[in-house]
């Protein structure tokens, strides 16, 4: 079983070292053909790629920020998601067979 952290920030990473997470590989981008059963990925996927990650049996570990709208956009420090209240919530998401408007 791995763990994946899925991030292009720096700080993101700085973040989770100073959480004292176990991280096996560190990516930039993911190919959810990658991914096996068991395994948890920890990131903020797009939706689609979070509900590939459940239907393949891994775990989805969000990493949420309370960020208000002058912080987006723009590359976060360690210090700063702290700040923004960073952690780090579990998500099943499943894709449905019709989308419903």
């Amino acid at each position: 079983m791995t763990t994946w952290f899925i991030t292009r920030h720096p700080g993101a990473r700085q973040w989770a070292e100073r959480q004292g997470l176990h991280i096996d590989r560190h990516e930039a981008h993911l190919d959810p053909a990658d991914v096996q059963s068991g395994d948890t990925v920890i990131g903020t996927l797009p939706v689609q790629l979070a509900a590939e990650i459940c239907a393949r049996g891994a775990r989805y570990l969000h990493l949420s920020i309370n960020l208000p709208a002058a912080a987006r956009g723009k590359d976060l420090s360690a210090d700063e998601l702290k700040h923004y209240q960073a952690r780090l919530e579990a998500f099943h998401v499943k894709k449905e067979s019709e989308p419903q408007p």
